[in-house]
């Protein structure tokens, strides 16, 4: 008995390419037992799991709400007031204050800083270094020569001197090395011959007559000693491990094959099917959730929405309208005429202002002097040029 509708298989159709899915692994068939806990575990979780769904919706469409209306437009002002705040005034006082001072800096430091050392470097700096320059060439040139004169003076002196010395010494040394060397080997010799045959001989006499003997008997006395521990130790292992296994691990063994097992799986085919529920009651619960909340949208549109939308569309529409009509637009062309008549009357007036200004200033300093029209020297355009007239202003009479 199974509460969900399998959809049955399709044909397949050959002439349209699907996309091939995997096939689904296929399930363990399920007993009465499983059907029976289904049941009731479905209702009760679906009853449980109802209103906290309708309650999460309601937040969820409340939380949305107040995103769209308050904290969206209330993150947008803020964002701008903190432009207006932090931002802008840093980014004018950079532009338009931190930028040409350092420009201006820029320039009174390369006027006052740089030019005057590229003068000294060029015209006082240069020609030092390139006298100073000649002077320690000519300093290391003598130099040289000297150290030239003194090399030669030791390179006379080591041929000539030290190495008819050397090789003198040298002679003497080799001499003296071979006479110490011929005793030395000598001694060595007699201290080699006594050391073997008053230490080496005896020695190993003495191991292998006497100590391997004793070894060998050791040896063989610790591995009789070592196999008899070995012995008591295993039977000893034998009888605990035997211990163990019928007084612990076989009554474990049973209990957990026997009781924990089963016990095990019926509680995961328990928790399984809670689990299901949870989600077939979660699911249903969000069909009815949006059923009862699609209700409430249709009744709020009906009773609120539908009732204001034809009280703004028959009755605040047309006086809205007659208003319009009747009040503000006459009024509107009436103080645009009002408007007119007091620009006009202040033009006037201003003009009359400027012509009063113009006669006190008259009466007190005078008319003003008109100027003089200068004859011009250039031929006009309708004059046309003869052979005895000039038109240049050299020639000219």
């Amino acid at each position: 008995m199974d509460l969900e509708k399998r959809p049955a298989p399709q044909p397949a159709e050959p002439a349209r390419r699907t996309p091939t899915r995997p096939t689904p692994a296929p399930q363990a068939p399920e007993g009465c037992l499983t059907a029976a806990i289904r049941i009731p575990v479905r209702i009760v979780v679906l009853v449980l799991v109802l209103p906290v769904r309708m309650a999460w919706d309601a937040l969820v469409v409340a939380g949305r709400f107040l995103h769209d209306t308050v904290l969206r437009p209330t993150g947008r002002a803020l964002l701008w007031l903190a432009k207006a705040v932090l931002v802008w005034p840093w980014v004018a006082l950079w532009r338009y204050v931190v930028v040409p001072v350092a420009h201006g800096l820029g320039r009174l430091g390369y006027w006052l800083l740089v030019l005057p050392l590229v003068w000294l470097h060029r015209y006082v700096l240069s020609p030092i270094g390139r006298a100073v320059a000649w002077a320690a060439a000519g300093v290391w040139t003598g130099v040289v020569w000297a150290a030239t004169g003194v090399w030669a003076g030791l390179v006379w002196l080591y041929g000539w001197t030290l190495v008819p010395l050397g090789r003198g010494l040298a002679w003497l040394a080799r001499g003296l090395w071979r006479g110490v060397a011929a005793v030395g080997l000598g001694v060595f010799a007699v201290v080699a011959w006594l050391v073997r045959y008053l230490v080496v001989v005896p020695a190993g006499w003495l191991y292998r007559w006497v100590l391997t003997p004793v070894g060998h008997a050791l040896a063989w006395t610790a591995g009789g000693v070592l196999w008899l521990i070995r012995m008591i130790f295993t039977g000893l292992g034998l009888g605990l491990h035997w211990t163990l296994r019928v007084l612990l691990v076989l009554p474990v063994l049973v209990l957990w094959r026997w009781v924990l097992t089963p016990v095990g799986r019926a509680l995961a085919v328990v928790g399984r099917e809670v689990l299901d529920a949870l989600g077939h009651a979660w699911r249903i619960a969000g069909h009815l959730s949006l059923a009862v909340g699609r209700a409430l949208a249709t009744l709020f549109r009906r009773l609120v929405v539908e009732p204001t939308r034809w009280v703004y569309r028959t009755v605040l529409t047309p006086v809205g309208h007659v208003v319009r009509d009747v009040i503000w637009r006459p009024a509107a062309v009436a103080a645009r005429a009002v408007g007119r008549t007091a620009r006009q009357t202040l033009d006037t007036a201003r003009a009359s202002l400027r012509q009063a200004r113009a006669g006190v200033r008259q009466a007190l300093l005078g008319r003003p002097a008109e100027p003089v029209p200068v004859a011009r020297r250039e031929p006009r355009a309708a004059e046309a040029r003869t052979l005895g007239s000039s038109t240049t202003a050299l020639t000219k009479e």
